[in-house]
């Protein structure tokens, strides 16, 4: 049986010369994936992943800087550099509603609520206040919607499908 993952972060870099790594978060939940005594696996091919114990972990500008167990100086973690940190889909959290995975988001068609087709999502931006997706347009620009009530009505996972409302100026032509 092989087991699903989410994709938590990316390792972008190392900070400094005692091991520690720049992640550029992909989890709503870091207070929780990256404690001390945590667990991630660091995707390290198609199918390897190298289980790693979170030691240390603290914010620095735009990156969450963490150390692991056994792995403390620059050259133990330079490998890791572009790999992906990952964990079990079975530890998935419990969502409230109107709360969703970004592998529940990406890959979902958006349209407005006349019907309209605008793209698909590729990406999810966490800039601040709340998250923006950013939705590939055949032939256009990238069209930056963000994740807020007056412009998402509905969202549809199963159906992979979003219904926006076309607030003005909100997409160039």
């Amino acid at each position: 049986m092989t087991t699903e993952w989410l994709n938590v972060g990316k390792i972008v870099n190392t900070h400094g010369i005692r091991g520690e790594v720049r992640v550029i978060s992909r989890t709503d939940f870091p207070e929780e994936r990256y404690v001390p005594g945590a667990s991630l696996f660091i995707k390290t091919g198609e199918d390897h992943r190298r289980e790693v114990k979170v030691t240390a972990a603290r914010k620095h500008k735009q990156f969450d800087l963490l150390t692991f167990e056994g792995l403390e100086n620059v050259n133990d973690v330079e490998q890791f550099k572009g790999q992906l940190l990952q964990v079990p889909a079975s530890e998935k959290p419990d969502l409230e509603e109107g709360e969703y995975l970004y592998r529940d988001i990406i890959g979902c068609r958006v349209v407005t609520a006349g019907g309209e087709e605008i793209g698909t999502v590729a990406e999810i931006l966490s800039p601040g206040a709340n998250d923006v997706w950013v939705v590939k347009r055949p032939g256009k620009k990238d069209a930056l919607i963000p994740y807020i009530e007056p412009v998402v009505k509905d969202v549809d996972p199963l159906n992979k499908r979003i219904t926006i409302e076309l607030l003005e100026g909100l997409i160039d032509e």
